[in-house]
């Protein structure tokens, strides 16, 4: 049976690719900080289970060491130079995009095959990771199609992955520990507090203000936590499931969905988000680091407000 474990073996092999590649780099004077810092991620992946929690904790702590003290940087990895890249451009077009809509494409037909065809009965996927696994099989065979189509050169998209994600950062593994930090803000009772908090503050029958909270709460905790997904099980345990659900019989689906919507709208707003906000900009170069943020306010808000209402008259009709 195909596990998910397979899968972090899969992303634990590329990520001790880049840090081979990042050591024998010489040409990059923080080689030996990019290697460990790919190499502790591999770790993580290939030996997570195996090291414990305590051994995962100094893990993270050396990611944030080596992160937070400047030791990784960019690359320049010898990858096509901009003249050949323009020669592909000009004679392929937007052909060049067609690889990589094989991955959606294989993840999105490979799971429903295999829910809604006898393909499932066979058992050979661990259940509910069919779409990870198709996922995989979808990059799997995007890398084969450019190999027969283009015949880069072997190493070429261990290269071009190492270049990307050296210019990404320590930010390719924010989400990760944001969305770890609301499992423990959640498990140490801030829920609990703010949940208390609320009822004292708020009159009793008060739909719409908890509502209001609620919808408030997600987007201001996505933005001090950088991820919808870290501040859902705080507001969840707060004020979505004790009032919202279980006090005034609010619907699940929508409270859960729609709260996930603003939250959302806090990430369009934070530099927290730094995968989606301020990496676009470094990549960009773009002379304003908080260019993104500033463009996407005037969405965020109204959004928010739109998000909000929508619990309030769907949730509680």
């Amino acid at each position: 049976m195909i596990t998910l474990h397979w899968l972090y073996n899969l992303a634990g092999l590329m990520f001790a690719a880049f840090a081979i590649l990042s050591a024998l780099d010489r040409s990059n004077a923080k080689r030996l900080g990019n290697a460990a810092f790919w190499g502790l991620m591999a770790l993580s992946l290939l030996g997570g289970d195996t090291i414990g929690d305590f051994g995962n904790g100094l893990l993270v702590l050396g990611l944030a060491g080596l992160a937070g003290f400047g030791f990784i940087g960019r690359s320049s990895p010898p990858t096509t130079g901009e003249e050949e890249r323009q020669h592909w451009s000009d004679q392929l077009g937007n052909k060049l995009f067609l690889p990589a809509l094989i991955i959606p494409a294989t993840a999105l037909l490979g799971t429903l095959l295999y829910n809604y065809t006898p393909l499932g009965e066979a058992g050979w996927i661990e259940a509910k990771r069919e779409t990870y696994v198709f996922l995989a099989l979808g990059v799997i065979l995007a890398f084969g199609a450019i190999f027969a189509w283009l015949r880069p050169p072997a190493i070429a998209p261990l290269q071009e992955g190492r270049r990307l994600i050296d210019a990404i950062g320590w930010a390719a593994v924010l989400p990760q520990m944001l969305a770890s930090l609301g499992v423990l803000f959640a498990a140490a009772g801030i829920g609990d507090a703010i949940g208390s908090l609320t009822r004292m503050v708020i009159p009793e029958g008060s739909i719409f203000l908890t509502v209001l909270v609620f919808g408030l709460g997600m987007a201001i905790f996505t933005m001090v936590m950088g991820n919808a997904f870290a501040a859902f099980p705080v507001m969840a345990a707060a004020i979505g499931v004790p009032l919202l659900i279980q006090h005034y019989g609010g619907d699940p689906a929508v409270i859960g969905a729609v709260g996930m919507l603003a939250g959302f709208c806090g990430t369009l707003m934070t530099p927290m988000a730094a995968n989606f906000n301020l990496v676009p900009a470094a990549l960009l170069e773009l002379k304003d680091q908080y260019g993104v943020i500033r463009a996407q306010v005037p969405t965020a808000l109204p959004l928010l407000a739109v998000n909000i209402l929508l619990v309030y008259f769907l949730a509680f009709r």
